[in-house]
């Protein structure tokens, strides 16, 4: 007997984490409605073209430019491999293109009130910080392996 009443705990303490969960994720969900509806809006008003006279070509600061434009700018992997193909037809360089979008979908400056809501301040600033600053090195990195092989 004492086999079922563990089955039974263990199944009482997942259905109370379940609850649990779905509660905060519903108290989250206007948050993150607002959050989309403004990245999506960022998204529609500031069109293509002003990304491509922002980079000047010049490997240094390109992707610390990049990786700025893309903390603000915020979007997901689906739309950022439509947006770097077009950055790069315009003649944007590759690693401002790289830099840009590893930012855009990794740091989230539009979504920082939501995420600092949900997860706390602290963390959600150092995850940011620390996405912006590993957004410009794997840019540099990525595109030093590309050239080499």
């Amino acid at each position: 007997m004492p086999e079922v009443r563990h089955i039974h705990d263990k199944r009482l303490r997942m259905k109370k984490a379940i609850v649990k969960s779905a509660r905060g994720l519903w108290n989250a969900l206007p948050m993150i409605i607002g959050t989309i509806m403004l990245i999506s809006l960022l998204f529609v008003l500031v069109p293509k073209s002003l990304y491509t006279k922002i980079f000047s070509g010049n490997v240094f600061s390109d992707p610390l430019i990049g990786s700025t434009v893309g903390s603000i700018s915020a979007g997901n992997p689906v739309t950022s491999y439509i947006l770097g193909g077009e950055l790069l037809r315009q003649g944007t360089s590759l690693i401002s293109v790289t830099a840009f979008l590893i930012a855009w979908v990794t740091v989230g400056i539009v979504q920082l009130p939501a995420e600092s809501a949900i997860l706390g301040k602290r963390f959600a600033l150092l995850r940011n910080a620390t996405s912006f600053i590993l957004s410009i090195i794997t840019a540099i990195v990525t595109v030093i392996l590309i050239r080499v092989i």
